[in-house]
C-alpha cells in the first residue's frame, strides 16, 4: 500500500521519467493515488527526476492537476525543475500555456494538450479531424476518417454521458517521426468503463477485464438517446489492427491490449478509477478506403 503524503504546508509530488509502457502507467496511477490521498492542500509537481514525458503522461498530469483543484487543493508546477527538452515539449503541445499565462504553443509534431470540461462535441470533432487524422501523417479516406472520428467521439461522449467525470476529458498526442508512429491519449477521471458496462448489463459481478472485452465487441455500446456515434469501439479496433498499431485501455483493475496479433484482456497490477485510452498507429503511405481494403499510394 502507498502511504499518504503527510499533512504539511505543501506536499511534493515527484514526477519521474514517463513513457507509455505498462510500468509507466503504473507509475502514473501511483501518482494519482498519492495525490488524491494527500492531506496537504497544496501540491507541488516537481520534475527534477523527469527526463522525458510522453503524450499519455502529459494528458494524465494535466487531468490530475484539474482533479486536485476540483477537490479544493492548490496545484503548483515547479517549472524551474524542468529539463530543457521536457520544457520544450510542454511548450510546443500547449500544456504550459494552459497552466501559465505568457506562453504560446506551435504546431510541430504534437497533437495539442486539450481539456474538455463539458460535452460540447463539435470542438472535439475538429480536434480529432484537424489535429489527429487530418495532418497527412496517416493516409485515410474521408469516409473512413469520419467513421473513426465518430468512434473516438463515443469515448468522449461516454465520459460525459456515463463517466460522471466532474472535470471532463483530457487529451494529448504526439507524432514520433523516428519511430514512424502517431499516438493519441484520452483520459477521464470518472467512474470507468467497467462500472458503466456492469450497470448497463445489470451484472455487478462482472470482472473489469470482461467488461472491457464486452465494450470491444461489434455493435456493443452503452450509449442511449440521440448522442452521435453509438458504433461501439469495434471500428477503432479494426482500424488500428489494419494500421499495425495498438489500443491500450486502463480502467479500474482491467487492462486491454489490442494489436494486429492479439486481443488481450486481463487484470492490471494497478488500479485507476477512471478510463485511460492510448491509441497508436503507424504513419506510412498506406491508404485505406471505407471497406478497409488496402491500396498503396504511388
Amino acid at each position: 500500500m502507498l502511504s499518504a503524503i503527510p499533512a504539511s504546508e505543501a506536499a511534493i509530488l515527484r514526477i519521474p521519467t514517463l513513457n507509455d509502457e505498462r510500468a509507466d502507467f503504473t507509475k502514473l496511477f501511483q501518482l494519482w493515488q498519492r495525490a488524491v490521498a494527500a492531506k496537504s492542500l497544496q501540491i507541488i509537481f516537481d520534475f527534477t527526476d523527469c527526463r522525458f514525458l510522453k503524450q499519455n503522461a502529459v494528458a494524465f498530469l494535466g487531468g490530475l492537476a484539474r482533479l486536485l483543484e476540483f477537490e479544493g487543493k492548490q496545484t503548483i508546477f515547479a517549472w524551474s525543475t524542468l529539463q530543457d527538452n521536457v520544457q520544450m515539449n510542454l511548450c510546443q503541445n500547449g500544456f504550459r500555456a494552459v497552466f501559465e499565462e505568457g506562453f504560446t504553443s506551435w504546431q510541430g509534431n504534437s497533437i495539442p494538450y486539450r481539456e474538455d470540461p463539458d460535452d460540447k462535441l463539435e470542438p472535439i470533432v475538429d480536434y480529432l479531424d484537424q489535429q489527429w487524422l487530418g495532418r497527412g501523417w496517416v493516409q485515410i479516406g474521408e469516409s473512413l476518417k469520419d467513421q473513426i472520428i465518430g468512434t473516438m467521439l463515443e469515448i468522449y461522449s461516454n465520459a460525459f454521458e456515463h463517466g460522471q467525470s466532474p472535470i471532463g476529458t483530457f487529451s494529448c498526442g504526439q507524432r514520433y517521426p523516428n519511430l514512424n508512429l502517431l499516438k493519441l491519449t484520452t483520459i477521464d477521471f470518472g467512474v470507468g468503463i467497467p462500472a458503466n458496462v456492469c450497470d448497463f448489463v445489470q451484472d455487478p459481478t462482472m470482472r473489469s477485464e470482461d467488461a472491457l472485452e464486452w465494450a470491444f465487441q461489434p455493435g456493443k455500446t452503452t450509449r442511449q438517446g440521440n448522442i452521435p456515434g453509438g458504433c461501439g469501439l469495434d471500428m477503432l479496433k479494426t482500424f488500428v489492427k489494419e494500421k499495425q498499431g495498438k489500443i491500450e485501455i486502463y480502467s479500474h483493475d482491467g487492462y486491454a491490449l489490442i494489436d494486429a496479433n492479439q486481443e488481450l484482456y486481463e487484470s492490471s497490477e494497478s488500479f485507476f478509477k477512471g478510463t485511460l485510452i492510448n491509441v497508436t498507429v503507424q504513419c506510412d503511405l498506406t491508404y485505406y478506403n471505407s471497406n478497409m481494403s488496402e491500396i498503396i499510394v504511388p
